[in-house]
């Protein structure tokens, strides 16, 4: 009876530990995050009665740990958290379960997003967290639309909005109220170059890097030297337009919406945010795709549980509220309270719904990083204020940047398949 008791309590307890879920994350890694993750998924165990550890790693410990548990046939970490490009590597080494029958009640995942959940056939992640760039503007600005734009084309991103327009409403709004009312972040810790590498150039050639030197990237260098004419001047000096806004030096502007949220925060009434205009190719932009996996060979009940639980409406509606990240699931929007986050959340889920995107991811280039980043610079100061011929500069630039990919093996970023 005593030898019965004890075969109990031992099936019981390797029960209760194979239920535990060990998540592996590298993001909510700030202690302020990660005290908030420990909260948010305590609630839910003790809701459901699933046992969760959050861990955090470092990216290139978080592959060598599902790596080995992969290679020794002992998995520990049963739910992974990384960004797309660490996901896309263990998917593509075979590490990581096919997801492509997982499917969720109540969640509409944003579709832009699925094309870059798989490897190959196999769906490697499902999508849990995004950040992203986008514009803001002044509904006064509205007044000034040209020809053939309606705010609704802006708000919603349709095929109208385009760079074009965009010249159209700048040249608009600087006759009509005398003064420039378009602003970028070009001072010197501003986030410019992720414009230029992420969202003209996918816009103009398709790709950031590998067209770098084509035809269609002469036009839009051609294309910015027009712009700029309507470009406030003063915007060599601003590293974020959230305060350009709030002081009225400008009704349409471009940043990371982190550095968009003051303005939009302090006066929801007076702004909306909506998607980047598209170019020929389509609407380039960069974000950053966090997604959750569950490693190869792991029981899947119980991590599936927590997986479904972060990609609720609700624990995306926390994580927004708590730490930033926007939701990647569209009833998560109903869910926001009014004011400057649901202003925020609302354009950015437009921004990637819409079925142009030429999504971009920024190149995983570590200390040569830098040196992408200036290029693009370069590019940009002596093609648009020093004048200098397009064709000759990129010619030059274009061989540099092959280098730094070719230095760090990082592979160059592809055009989008789907567009030729």
């Amino acid at each position: 009876m005593r030898k019965l008791l004890v075969g109990l309590i031992l099936v019981g307890f390797v029960a209760f530990a194979f239920a535990k879920v060990n998540f592996g994350s590298t993001q909510m890694t700030p202690a302020a995050e990660r005290e908030f993750m420990i909260r948010l998924l305590g609630d839910f165990s003790k809701r459901s009665g699933v046992q969760i550890e959050f861990l955090n790693f470092e990216y290139t410990d978080l592959l060598s740990r599902v790596e080995a548990e992969q290679k020794a046939g002992r998995i520990v970490l049963n739910l992974i958290a990384d960004l797309q490009s660490g996901l896309n590597t263990m998917g593509a080494s075979g590490f990581l379960a096919d997801l492509s029958g997982v499917k969720f009640e109540g969640r509409t995942f944003v579709p832009t997003f699925e094309r870059y959940t798989y490897v190959g056939k196999e769906k490697v992640f499902i999508p849990w967290l995004q950040a992203t760039y986008a514009m803001a503007i002044n509904k006064k600005a509205f007044d000034y639309l040209p020809k053939g734009l309606t705010q609704q084309d802006v708000l919603n991103g349709t095929e109208k909005w385009t760079y074009d327009a965009l010249l159209e409403w700048a040249k608009n709004l600087q006759e009509k109220t005398k003064q420039p009312q378009l602003g970028f972040p070009l001072g010197p810790k501003g986030l410019w170059h992720r414009f230029l590498h992420g969202h003209i150039y996918p816009s103009y050639t398709g790709a950031q890097a590998v067209k770098f030197d084509s035809v269609k990237a002469i036009d839009m260098w051609n294309y910015m030297r027009e712009l700029f004419k309507y470009v406030h001047p003063a915007c060599t000096t601003w590293d974020n337009m959230d305060q350009p806004l709030l002081r009225g030096e400008v009704m349409i502007a471009w940043d990371h919406t982190a550095r968009l949220k003051q303005a939009i925060v302090e006066r929801p009434n007076d702004f909306v945010v909506v998607p980047v205009p598209r170019g020929p190719m389509g609407r380039g932009y960069i974000i950053v795709l966090v997604g959750l996996s569950v490693p190869k060979n792991a029981d899947m009940t119980e991590p599936l549980k927590v997986l479904d639980f972060l990609t609720s409406p609700e624990a995306q509606t926390a994580i927004l509220e708590n730490v930033g990240f926007f939701p990647v699931v569209q009833e998560a929007i109903g869910r926001i309270p009014e004011g400057g986050l649901k202003i925020l959340a609302e354009g950015v889920v437009r921004q990637s719904s819409t079925p142009d995107s030429i999504v971009c991811f920024i190149p995983g280039l570590g200390a040569k990083g830098g040196e992408f980043n200036e290029t693009y610079r370069q590019a940009f100061t002596r093609i648009v204020f020093n004048k200098e011929d397009p064709a000759k500069v990129i010619s030059e630039l274009g061989e540099k940047i092959r280098q730094l990919f070719k230095e760090t093996g990082a592979p160059l970023p592809e055009p989008d398949s789907s567009l030729f």
